[in-house]
């Protein structure tokens, strides 16, 4: 089986990257696949792969300068994009039309649009990394003029549309993001794993809690930040420390200056994160938004209880409320504060919490995984 997954760039550091290059170095053990990965706007000299690609995933770079479309405002812009888009398109079909793979992978949140829109036999299977509902919202949230956001807004009901309309089946990382995308031909549900390796599992004693994330306005680290003012009143010689790199770095160190708290530090991520959740006794999560977030998967898999907004989608349903770590109402900054003071005032707390949470990152396993997307993919062998 055929199979060519089609990505704008594996040359950043992001959990939906991580993932799908796990996914596919993980197919391509198997002698009845063959792999291809298309990178659409990747140029390997400048920018190489960040996650490692097993050498039997066969990689294919259209190196199309799409970034150049970002010198220009709306609405030259517009017309930019679709010369790129049109561009894009032309050599995407032709590399399509020469490997004749029977199932295309597209990645929700970027080129599924154009995935869509390839002519070809190949079924057609786009991963909803992002949840419908917030597809495009950290484009939507940069753009400051009516005008951009208007036009932001245009593409983004044509680009949902199209996946509707022409994905074979959108797979979603959760239930509830599945019945956003209830007007698609086909919808499942598989959830992200994990295969980072765990080095050591959290002690629970050291007095750390742990962020990981992009440094963007979805990760809502501006409500960590004033959630933080209040928990540091009370727990002084605790230290949170935040793994992300992005846009919205300056800003976030602007915030803790002004809020005046000394005991948080902003790191760039580090290629050992292990080590960093296997030493911190709690971890937090206060995004805006999430499509699964493998962070709380993995700080669990260390044995370090999460503590959570509620936001949608996905963090209700890898932490168990009150057993593995404590699930916020979404955006209630007191509420949080006190829980994760609570959390870090008592510590056979978080030892009970520990061990439940390695216990629920269980069903998460790659193999569990795995064997759905290999069942998803045969399913089509036999239509």
């Amino acid at each position: 089986m055929r199979l060519a997954y089609i990505i704008d760039s594996m040359a950043f550091k992001g959990g939906a990257e991580r993932i799908i290059s796990e996914k596919m170095n993980e197919l391509s053990v198997d002698d009845s696949y063959c792999i291809y990965l298309i990178t659409c706007y990747q140029f390997p000299d400048e920018t190489p792969n960040t996650y490692y690609i097993s050498e039997k995933v066969r990689q294919i770079h259209l190196q199309i300068p799409v970034h150049r479309q970002y010198k220009y405002h709306y609405p030259r812009r517009l017309w930019e994009k679709w010369r790129y888009h049109h561009l894009l398109s032309q050599k995407l079909s032709k590399t399509i039309d020469s490997i004749q793979p029977d199932i295309i992978v597209g990645v929700g949140y970027t080129l599924a649009d154009v995935v869509c829109s390839i002519p070809c036999q190949a079924k057609k299977v786009i991963e909803s990394h992002e949840a419908r509902h917030f597809t495009m919202s950290n484009v939507l949230y940069r753009e400051r003029s009516p005008l951009s956001k208007m036009f932001v807004g245009i593409y983004r009901k044509i680009y949902l549309r199209t996946i509707e309309k022409k994905a074979s089946v959108v797979v979603c990382l959760t239930r509830e993001d599945a019945i956003d995308w209830q007007k698609a031909h086909r919808v499942e549900v598989i959830p992200n794993f994990s295969t980072m390796q765990v080095t050591a599992i959290s002690s629970g004693t050291s007095k750390r809690v742990i962020a990981v994330g992009r440094l963007e306005w979805q990760k809502g680290y501006d409500k960590l930040i004033r959630i933080w003012k209040n928990v540091y009143t009370r727990h002084p010689n605790w230290q949170l420390d935040i793994y992300g790199e992005g846009t919205l770095k300056n800003e976030l160190q602007t915030q803790i200056q002004q809020e005046q708290v000394s005991n948080i530090t902003i790191h760039p991520f580090t290629d050992n994160i292990s080590k960093e959740y296997a030493n911190s006794s709690i971890c937090v999560l206060t995004s805006r938004f999430e499509g699964f977030s493998l962070v709380l998967l993995e700080a669990m898999r260390h044995g370090v209880p999460c503590v959570t907004f509620d936001c949608p989608y996905g963090p209700s349903g890898v932490v168990d409320n009150g057993k593995n770590g404590y699930v916020i109402e979404n955006d209630n900054i007191e509420l949080f504060a006190e829980k994760l003071s609570e959390l870090m005032e008592h510590p056979e707390t978080r030892k009970s919490f520990s061990e439940m949470a390695i216990v629920k990152a269980k069903i998460f396993d790659k193999e569990v995984i795995m064997r759905q997307w290999k069942s998803l993919f045969e399913s089509f062998l036999k239509e």
